[in-house]
C-alpha cells in the first residue's frame, strides 16, 4: 500500500510541521515514511509543498512523481491550484480550506487574485472529490489562524481512504507540544474532523 498526500500552503501557516507530526503519527502505526518539502522565495508568505509519502515496505523517494497525489490538502486555495496539474490526477482527493491569503505581488497591484469561486470550480473538475472547507474563522476561534494546520489534520484523517486516524495524531502530539497546548490542538482535530463529517451530510 502507497499512499501520497501533499500538504500545500504559503509560509506561516505551520505546514511543514503539519507534515513532521503526520510523519512521526504514521511511524507510530508501522508506516515507512518519506517526506520532502519545497519552499518558495520567503520563509513567511512564500510558498511551501510537502510531500508526505506512506509506505507498507521501505521506499527512498522523497517526492511524490507527476500526477500521482491520491490527496492533496490546501491550506491555501491558490497554492492548492498551482499544484495540482502537475501533482493531481482524476482519483485525486483535495482538502482545501477556502480563505485566500494574498500573495506580495497581489497586495502590491502587480496581479489580481483569481476570483475564489472559479478556483472552486476547477479543482472540482480535476479530481474525483473537493471537501472545500471554511476553516480559518474555525481555527481563529480556537485561537489564532496557526490553528488551521491541525484542523486540516483532523480533516485528513476523517477521509475514509487515508489508513490515520485523529487519535494517530492525538497519540504523538506530546512530543511536540507543551501540555498546556495540547487542549486546544486536540479541540482542532476534532473540529477538522467534524467538518469532514458536515460535508458528508
Amino acid at each position: 500500500m502507497e499512499i501520497n498526500t501533499i500538504i500545500t500552503g504559503v509560509g506561516g501557516q505551520g505546514n511543514v510541521l503539519a507534515s513532521q507530526i503526520l510523519g512521526n503519527a504514521a511511524v507510530h502505526k508501522g508506516f515507512h515514511v518519506s517526506i520532502g518539502e519545497t519552499f518558495g522565495l520567503s520563509q513567511r508568505g512564500g510558498a511551501v509543498m510537502s510531500h508526505v509519502r506512506l509506505f507498507r515496505e521501505p521506499k527512498y523517494s522523497p517526492l511524490i512523481p507527476p500526477n500521482m497525489a491520491h490527496i492533496i490538502v490546501g491550506l491555501e486555495p491558490l497554492e492548492a491550484l498551482r499544484i495540482t496539474r502537475e501533482f493531481a490526477n482524476p482519483e485525486t482527493l483535495f482538502i482545501v480550506n477556502s480563505r485566500p491569503i494574498h500573495p506580495l505581488n497581489v497586495i502590491a497591484g502587480d496581479v489580481d487574485y483569481p476570483d475564489v469561486r472559479w478556483i472552486r470550480n476547477v479543482l472540482e473538475q480535476c479530481g474525483s472529490k473537493l471537501y472545500w472547507l471554511e476553516g480559518t474563522q474555525i481555527a481563529i476561534d480556537l485561537g489564532g489562524p496557526i490553528m488551521l494546520n491541525m484542523l486540516m489534520l483532523g480533516a485528513l484523517c476523517a477521509i475514509e481512504m487515508f489508513p490515520l486516524e485523529v487519535r494517530d495524531i492525538k497519540a504523538v502530539l506530546g512530543e511536540t507540544f507543551p501540555k498546556s497546548k495540547l487542549e486546544m490542538n486536540y479541540k482542532a482535530l476534532d473540529m477538522g474532523k467534524e467538518l469532514i463529517r458536515n460535508h458528508e451530510n
